[in-house]
């Protein structure tokens, strides 16, 4: 079908053959929707309708009658205004607060195509005004551009622009929702509506376009398809003036009939959540036709899913997504729905008699606190879903509304999370969720989070250490340390809700890197002659030589060499400005930071006998430029001290 319309063969034919299978297909797994899909779509079905097969088209070589024709006016008017609806609803959208303010796409500017930018602003004021602001003013303008024949070919340059950009920042692709092509922590990402480079190829065009185009080509085939002649005069359109024939006929009326109904239907669908009692920044309301892009980022950070025999009552837990390749059921409270329907019916499969299913959904939209977003009367705020009602305000009714009481730390949250964790060194995570009275929070921390505290920011809650049966009490402000590989509680007992935060550290993966740097430096001491103690042989292999026969591998060692080999395949595969780039880095470092070796510091336990690697004292431009400021106006705090030796070591 697709290629039948793309040469204009058995033109109609071609259409229903690519557009019943396509509708079939997308209405079959409502996980495969998004923009783009619905989009397509939608295309799909206007060019059955219209008459896209008078010039150039394998149609118009057996029916003389089409080719070169005139097309009707309202085709093209239905074309720019469906492109039209997608941009403009898009900024529209966009006016959000959340995306104004730089929330909803706010670890975007982080990726290296902004780095232009990051010259003359910081990050913040990347991502608000060239991210968001950009994104705003060009969804708000293209649709207008691109609609009038002389601002055109201005819009296009900006567009085509816009979505190259696209398709190096996201991995889009059709049935699929996009993802970013960079880490973006905390973020569940959707993406773009459609692929970039179908976007860039859907902008309208004129109807000189085409023939200007083609008009510099081979004469052959030009005067065979009849495209150097001009049109000829279509029964499809009414013509006014001298030489006008009749009026208006019926099919003409439909025709304009249709095309403002369609119009009218394209622009009530994005704001008729009202019929489903959903709004898509929480309930997910008629979300796919709504062109709300990238205007929403979530994050869960607590998934639970509890299921009971019927007969038994034993209690047991699944894991998130078991049976499923989705994950979009977090998110639709009617595809929870559904899928909890399939675990009803999957898990006596597996010896579960007549299952009740709950879910503990936390979710973090831009940026917000963690909140519970599953509502249900069971244990804990979790509800049977199984007997509860289905579509509508059924799907609404068990859904937690957001909690605005917390909203305000939304624009603290960012400077707290880079303030603990400027003050601690260990790089932090920072988890915060948001409780309502009545209801809690269970959790169980790492044995790998060594170092895990609660602290209350709003509110009063009660902890409770599940195997140690205590109970500890918490208002605002103050905050205690957690116990690693244990459950606890947390429950709220204020009558407004509360907000508490964790901050935890992944202390095992900390000491792994210790270890993995400790094997590098002692590498590089060992090559260059300064490591005087021998090598233990079960080290060798990080110079490239075989393990001693009889002496199994070590994990840390073999880690360590997989890491290399990344790392060297990965410069070789690298493009020259890339090696332009990191050359010009390891320049700037060597000018920022010279140093020279300081007495060793205390010896730190290891699963290796490494060698105790020799601290390295800063002495470089800024250090320099500090200590003559020193002798010029006396020492500074200890504190202020620390902080300018911490970024003159930066990397």
């Amino acid at each position: 079908g697709a290629v039948g319309i793309m040469l204009g063969c058995c033109y109609r034919l071609s259409c229903v053959a690519f557009l019943g299978p396509y509708w079939y297909l997308l209405l079959l797994d409502k996980t495969s929707w998004n923009n783009h899909s619905y989009l397509y779509g939608l295309l799909a079905f206007q060019l059955a309708l219209l008459g896209a097969d008078r010039y150039g088209s394998v149609d118009g070589l057996f029916r003389p009658q089409k080719r070169n024709a005139h097309v009707p006016l309202w085709n093209y008017t239905l074309l720019r205004a469906q492109v039209f609806i997608v941009y403009f609803i898009a900024g529209l959208k966009k006016l959000d607060a959340d995306w104004v303010g730089g929330f909803s796409m706010g670890t975007l500017a982080r990726h290296s195509l902004f780095a232009p930018f990051r010259l003359v602003l910081s990050e913040e004021l990347t991502s608000r005004l060239v991210v968001h602001g950009g994104g705003l003013v060009l969804d708000l303008s293209a649709g207008f551009l691109l609609f009038f024949d002389a601002t055109r070919p201005l819009a296009l340059v900006f567009v085509t622009y816009f979505h190259c950009m696209n398709s190096q920042l996201f991995s889009i692709g059709e049935g699929a929702r996009g993802t970013p092509r960079h880490p973006q922590p905390g973020h569940g990402t959707p993406g773009y509506p459609q692929t970039p480079p179908t976007r860039a190829s859907s902008s309208p065009h004129g109807p000189q376009t085409p023939p200007k185009i083609l008009n510099r080509g081979a004469q052959t085939p030009q005067n065979t398809l009849a495209l150097t002649k001009p049109p000829q005069p279509s029964p499809d359109c009414h013509y006014e003036g001298q030489g006008a024939r009749g009026g208006l006929r019926p099919r003409q009326h439909l025709a304009a009939a249709f095309t403002i109904l369609y119009v009218l239907e394209q622009l009530f669908l994005p704001y008729s959540h009202f019929i489903t009692q959903g709004y898509n920044n929480w309930t997910n309301g008629l979300y796919g036709y709504s062109w709300d892009m990238m205007v929403h980022s979530r994050f869960h950070q607590h998934v639970k899913i509890t299921y009971r025999d019927g007969l038994t009552g034993e209690v047991g837990y699944l894991k998130p997504g078991a049976f499923t390749q989705s994950r979009r059921w977090r998110d639709h409270a009617d595809m929870l729905k559904q899928y909890s329907a399939c675990l009803s019916q999957l898990l006596p499969r597996y010896n579960v008699s007549q299952p009740h299913i709950y879910f503990d959904v936390w979710v973090s939209i831009n940026e917000r606190f963690q909140q519970r977003w599953h509502r249900g009367q069971g244990h804990g705020g979790q509800g049977d879903v199984g007997d509860r009602g289905h579509g509508g305000q059924g799907v609404r009714g068990w859904v937690w509304a957001g909690s605005c009481g917390c909203c305000c730390f939304q624009l603290r949250l960012g400077r707290t999370q880079g303030h603990v964790g400027g003050a601690a060194g260990l790089s932090p995570q920072v988890v915060d969720p948001v409780c309502v009275p009545g209801l809690h929070l269970e959790n169980f921390v790492s044995e790998d989070l060594g170092n895990t505290s609660l602290r209350v920011l709003r509110g009063k809650v009660l902890v409770e250490l599940v195997e140690q049966q205590q109970n500890h009490s918490l208002q605002e402000g103050e905050g205690m340390q957690l116990p690693a590989g244990q459950y606890h509680k947390v429950h709220t007992v204020s009558p407004e809700p509360s907000c508490y935060m964790y901050l935890y550290v992944n202390t095992t993966a900390l000491e792994l890197e210790r270890n993995l740097t400790r094997l590098r430096e002692l590498r590089e001491r060992v090559r260059n002659g300064t490591e005087q103690s021998p090598l233990p042989p079960e080290l060798r292999p990080i110079l490239g030589e075989p393990p001693p026969a009889g002496v199994p591998l070590d994990p840390l060692v073999s880690l360590f060499l997989r890491r290399e080999r990344r790392e060297q395949r990965r410069e070789r595969e690298a493009s020259l400005a890339q090696r332009l780039r990191r050359f010009l880095r390891r320049k700037l470092f060597l000018f920022r930071r010279r140093s020279v070796p300081a007495p060793p510091p205390a010896p730190r336990p290891c699963p290796l006998p490494v060698p105790p690697v020799a601290h390295r004292c800063p002495r470089s431009a800024l250090m320099t430029l500090i200590a003559l400021r020193n002798l010029a106006l006396g020492r500074p705090s200890p504190e202020r001290l620390a902080q300018e030796v911490a970024f003159a070591n930066w990397r």
